[in-house]
């Protein structure tokens, strides 16, 4: 490489510090230095949008459009991702196929009186932005009242001490990241809540025709979180789901193996369809398909509008 790298960013501070990862795995595993590779906010407009759901104005897109039009149009060189908010179908002359060592996908709950899920005053309301969390709540407690709440996760914080809200449920990696731990109530297994797909991976996506960027990618990719985040995400790709479509899917790698599960909620939450299967670790993109296949006949796309 003899020119700059350039890396393209959200500019909240966590999507920052993610960049800040990308930047130092780089440096690390290649013989670039600080100075070569630099780092580029760039404004989404799901960040403009802050008080909508995101379907209103065009889905989990919102938040990846404005970076990808950057490295199409050879602004950066590298986007850095959170892989649950990138759309499953690739963009055109791009690929998204790097995947950074897999942080806890785990989701928690930070309520204003330290209270757990299931003590929570009747009708209690939690700020959520995703259907998938709020059906998934509301099988824990299904008197719970689910508010919209958007923007970043000290807006969030702001909104929940202020009063707004009784409870939030956010991603424990994304806290993890800012070292907000202690604001944690508490952590729900994945068998509690099954996270959303990609749920606490970082994705790096670039020109799908720049060849040296591919290769030097390609040497901090990590190969266990790059099985996981294929067969997690092929379930989205056969479901055609979008940011209205309620569905977690998580994975884990026992030896040969890889065991994958999911769940998929109809429009209204009504319905819950689970499968969950477990194949040899060569079939990793195939677990997902597969699932996604069945997922699809068991809901008879009642998970569509």
């Amino acid at each position: 490489m003899n020119k700059k790298i350039t890396i393209g960013s959200r500019g909240s501070k966590l999507a920052l510090l993610y960049a800040q990862k990308a930047k130092d795995d780089i440096i690390r595993n290649t013989e670039l230095s600080n100075e070569d590779i630099v780092i580029k906010k760039i404004t989404t407009k799901g960040d403009q949008v802050k008080d909508s759901r995101l379907s209103e104005f065009g889905g989990k897109g919102l938040f990846s459009s404005s970076i990808e039009k950057e490295l199409q149009e050879k602004r950066i060189d590298v986007a850095v991702h959170a892989l649950k908010d990138l759309p499953a179908i690739e963009t055109d002359g791009l690929i998204t196929d790097i995947f950074l060592e897999r942080n806890d996908p785990k989701e928690i709950l930070i309520s204003r009186d330290k209270k757990k899920l299931k003590e929570l005053d009747l009708n209690s309301i939690v700020g959520t932005s995703s259907y998938r969390r709020e059906f998934q709540i509301k099988k824990i407690r299904p008197d719970i009242n689910c508010k919209l709440i958007r923007g970043n996760i000290d807006t969030r914080l702001k909104k929940l001490k202020e009063g707004q809200y009784d409870a939030i449920i956010l991603s424990l990696a994304g806290i993890k990241y800012l070292q907000l731990e202690n604001e944690i109530t508490e952590i729900f297994t994945t068998k509690e809540i099954i996270p959303s797909a990609g749920q606490g991976i970082i994705a790096l996506q670039c020109r799908e025709n720049d060849k040296d960027i591919i290769s030097l990618l390609k040497k901090i990719n990590h190969e266990e979180t790059y099985k996981r985040a294929h067969a997690e995400r092929n379930i989205l790709k056969v479901l055609e789901g979008d940011c209205e479509t309620a569905i977690g899917a998580y994975s884990i790698i026992d030896g040969e193996n890889i065991i994958l599960e999911a769940e998929l909620f109809s429009l209204d939450g009504s319905k819950r369809f689970y499968e969950k299967k477990i194949e040899n670790i060569v079939k990793f993109r195939e677990v997902g398909k597969e699932i996604g296949q069945i997922l699809k006949k068991k809901s008879n796309n009642s998970y569509k509008r």
